[in-house]
């Protein structure tokens, strides 16, 4: 385990399987350490033979390259999310490593920075060289044992893939109709009536995923509000480079090993550009690429973070003002947060 600190901020990276275990920041008298750990990480507990390497550490935050696929035996979600990263530079406050196996011929590089009196981690996925195209998403997974009110940037509208996540009732639950599409997020089609799926939890024990589709160039970002913490987690990214907002819900719904009804309070925040997952629309929907070109060089790059939110309110905007984010909801409640403006550009 690798400890990145700076002013107000400390992260674990773990280089095998890229994975941030976690990073905790203090804000106006609170330790907020956001990210979600599976029941059974960290456990003497023998997991099933077949399960994708992945899943031993599931929780924090990876990089998925295929996104929900896999690539030559690499386990779900590619080797980014599974395979041991080599550590090529580190400070005390950022690291680079590079990707062991290669996705599709290209080699990965991330490179993780932490900035003194930002609440950020900010994260840069390389690719370079390889053949052919391939989907990508950060998967952050927030804990959310209490409840949440989620928001973003505006979208075209929300959907879900084609098929649900759990449809045998002897393993699971899922409670989305699949596919299906709405522009309210608020009233998403489900098998009993409309979900508000801007609320966790969505149901009391189901599966669930839905993607939403970014209206317009800009600032892209997803606030996770945790409203009897008093905090909100933060996820920023350039729409063009990852133009999707995908939320997993995991709250119960499998019944199967490792899950056995047990992992409750996990909101997946995955911003990504992955079209082939999408249920009713195509890559032309999107306002950035619905994947990631290979064969040159492409960088993704995404910020992810958290604050303290006293008034426990849904946030209704962030918006950049300079080398400052502004976070504000529907009474005008607002804070201004260091960011580095140009970062996303």
């Amino acid at each position: 385990m690798i400890r990145l600190e700076a002013n107000g901020i400390t992260l674990d990276f773990a280089p095998d399987g890229g994975h941030l275990r976690q990073f905790t920041v203090r804000d106006d008298g609170l330790s907020i350490a956001p990210l979600h750990r599976a029941p059974w990480v960290g456990t003497e507990e023998a997991l099933p033979e077949d399960t994708p390497a992945f899943m031993n550490w599931l929780g924090g935050d990876f990089f998925c390259a295929p996104f929900a696929a896999e690539e030559n035996g690499s386990g779900l979600h590619g080797w980014p999310a599974n395979a041991a990263w080599q550590v090529t530079v580190q400070t005390a406050s950022s690291v680079t490593a590079e990707l062991v196996p290669r996705v599709q011929g290209a080699q990965v590089e991330k490179t993780l920075q932490l900035r003194d009196g930002h609440p950020f981690v900010y994260q840069t996925h390389r690719f370079s060289g390889g053949t052919g195209h391939v989907t990508a998403s950060n998967h952050a997974n927030v804990s959310v044992p209490n409840g949440a009110l989620i928001s973003t940037s505006r979208k075209r509208w929300w959907e879900t893939p084609g098929t649900p996540q759990e449809s045998d009732p002897a393993m699971g639950r899922s409670i989305l109709t699949y596919p299906a599409r709405s522009e309210d997020p608020t009233r998403f089609p489900g098998v009993s009536g409309d979900v508000d799926v801007s609320r966790y939890p969505w149901g009391p024990a189901n599966e669930d995923f839905v993607m939403g589709l970014e209206a317009a160039p800009g600032l892209g970002w997803t606030a996770v509000v945790r409203p009897e913490e008093g905090d909100a987690y933060l996820s920023l990214r350039n729409p063009v480079e990852l133009p999707m907002t995908m939320l997993w819900h995991s709250n119960g719904g499998r019944d199967y090993a490792p899950w056995l009804g047990r992992h409750f309070g996990c909101l997946g925040v995955e911003e990504g550009a992955a079209a082939t997952f999408l249920g009713l629309s195509s890559q032309q929907d999107l306002v950035g690429q619905g994947d990631v070109a290979l064969g040159g060089t492409a960088s993704l790059r995404h910020a992810i973070g958290a604050i303290a939110w006293p008034n426990r309110s849904q946030i209704s905007d962030v918006r950049l003002e300079g080398n400052e984010l502004v976070v504000s909801d529907q009474s005008a409640a607002t804070r201004r947060i260091p960011f580095d403006g140009a970062f996303l550009a």
